[in-house]
């Protein structure tokens, strides 16, 4: 059950030196590629980084962590870039009416840059986390990291951009999740 998944979900930080199988790689590279998308545009890549040079240097380009050195493997996911015909800025003058002008204003790169995250990349990257649990792998996501430094790294072609990485692995030690808020705590109905 998802709910039994969710339950025992961890962010994992330290990880046993033990490779985790192609099989399973592909196994949680699957739940990603079956993730819903807007208008089913699928606009993303996954990025299998899994020699060691490289997940150090992505490591150092996330300013330091460097736990993530100590991945099995990394999936970086990728935004592509969505023509402006389909969605791009029309979605966001929609969802913020008041700001229309300045979204319309802003330089189309910097703009891509900053709205990579509304294109999607965290669907797959949580049925992916949850399609690892499912085979004993832990995982942790990355959010903080220099993006072009690490689009650089991994010869991303215009148009492309990482915009999450999550570091996968064998946990080293079992250790229990978080607490949780209730759902009181964090549920409304109908009115805040």
């Amino acid at each position: 059950m998802v709910i039994n998944l969710l339950a025992k979900r961890r962010s994992v930080r330290s990880f046993a030196e033990k490779n985790v199988p192609k099989e399973t790689i592909r196994h949680i590279l699957e739940a990603g590629r079956l993730s819903p998308s807007g208008g089913n545009e699928q606009p993303w890549k996954f990025g299998v980084i899994t020699d060691k040079a490289l997940i150090a240097a992505i490591s150092k380009a996330a300013y330091d962590q460097a736990w993530i050195a100590g991945a099995s493997f990394l999936i970086v996911l990728c935004t592509t870039a969505v023509p402006g015909r389909r969605g791009g800025r029309d979605v966001q003058k929609a969802r913020f009416p008041e700001r229309s002008a300045e979204i319309e204003q802003l330089e189309t790169e910097l703009y891509r840059k900053l709205h990579q995250e509304e294109h999607q990349t965290k669907i797959p990257g949580s049925h992916m986390v949850l399609a690892a649990l499912e085979q004993g792998v832990g995982s942790c996501w990355v959010s903080l990291f220099a993006v072009d430094e690490v689009a650089a790294l991994l010869g991303l072609p215009a148009g492309t951009l990482p915009s999450e990485i999550i570091a996968f692995g064998y946990p080293k030690t079992e250790a229990k999740p978080a607490p949780k808020k209730s759902l009181d705590e964090i549920v409304f109905y109908n009115r805040f």
